[in-house]
């Protein structure tokens, strides 16, 4: 009798917005595959040892990514250097040795040759551990795929002297990792970051601390990829707006399927594990999932549409899809738009 009144209760009170943070009460349970190379999915650090999934996850990687970005970004600092960049017109006082001898002859204007500086890229990832991640009903865990894409940001950025550096949040902790150079760094790093110990359910993560942490006190200008779900409140907009103004961004979106609509499975118990809130979903409803997929897409529309006005690059990872595909197409396009980076 009280199970059939809380499901009276309940049904009618359905959010208007079901799609904002619904997960099964044993967060992982319903991971299905084998979480292999096969099917596109990064390891599940639950499997087995860290250090032996990280190799794992590093040499696939290094096979379908090696060479995407290889010296594919300017530099950030102007000053003289020793690539070519545009000519313009000469002015007293250049340097005659910068002469564009070409397009002075072709002009009869006498044009200078600008230099780019070839400096070392600095770059900050923020990752997103909260317990929102600790979910997925596909391929793998979310927690899975935002290391997987921290691993392919180390590997597609670290060469050449470049840093990379990270700020870890679950909503309980923050961790810093100081920018340093090297793929052992970044190795390190992924370690550190495997290690960081689960947020504990009914504790709300909060990625605008973390963002507020990578922009004071100010570091160098460089790279920041915010790595996250986005989903709860909206507060991490401010904060990462004002990263923009200084860095290029880019926001790794990570998505479960089950976020964006529900399967036919009858009543379904459902928890937050950011809030401890628990409902009863009546999936074989129709007009219910329809409203669910609806308030899902919208809220993803404001997540997007909070990214352009950033001005940070956008990319949706999936735990139901070949993640690094994605990052390949990602990375393709860029370099077809010839910024070498995130939009801005």
């Amino acid at each position: 009798m009280i199970r059939r009144r809380r499901r009276e209760e309940t049904l009618p009170d359905a959010p208007a917005h079901p799609g904002l943070l619904l997960h099964p009460a044993t967060p992982g349970s319903g991971v299905a595959g084998g979480g292999g190379d096969g099917d596109g999915a990064p390891p599940r650090f639950t499997d087995g040892p860290a250090d032996v999934l990280l190799r794992r996850l590093e040499l696939t990687v290094r096979r379908r990514l090696d060479g995407l970005l290889q010296g594919d970004h300017l530099g950030l600092v102007p000053g003289s250097g020793s690539e070519a960049g545009d000519s313009r017109t000469y002015h007293p006082g250049d340097d005659v040795r910068r002469m564009d001898w070409p397009v002075t002859a072709r002009t009869q204007v006498p044009h200078v040759r600008e230099t780019i500086a070839d400096r070392e890229l600095e770059t900050w990832a923020v990752v997103d551990l909260s317990a929102s991640l600790d979910f997925g009903t596909a391929n793998c865990q979310k927690r899975d795929l935002a290391i997987a894409g921290l691993a392919a940001v180390g590997h597609l950025t670290v060469h050449g002297g470049n840093r990379l550096g990270a700020v870890v949040t679950t909503g309980e902790r923050v961790d810093r990792y100081p920018a340093r150079p090297g793929r052992l760094n970044a190795e390190r790093l992924l370690r550190s970051v495997v290690a960081t110990p689960r947020a504990a359910s009914g504790r709300r993560g909060d990625l605008a601390q973390a963002l507020e942490a990578l922009r004071r006190p100010p570091r160098r200008r460089g790279l920041v990829v915010v790595i996250s779900d986005f989903l709860g409140d909206s507060d991490w907009e401010r904060p990462l707006r004002g990263l923009g103004a200084r860095h290029d961004l880019l926001a790794v979106e990570v998505v479960d399927p089950r976020e964006l609509e529900l399967p036919d499975v009858g009543l379904l118990t459902v928890v937050d594990p950011e809030s401890g809130q628990t409902l009863e979903v009546p999936t074989g409803n129709a007009e219910f999932r329809a409203r669910y997929a609806a308030g899902a897409a919208a809220q993803r529309e404001r997540v997007a549409a909070a990214l352009r006005r950033a001005g940070a690059g956008h990319l949706q990872l999936r735990t139901d899809r070949d993640w690094l595909m994605d990052v390949v197409r990602f990375v393709a396009e860029r370099r077809r738009a010839g910024n070498g980076g995130a939009s801005r």
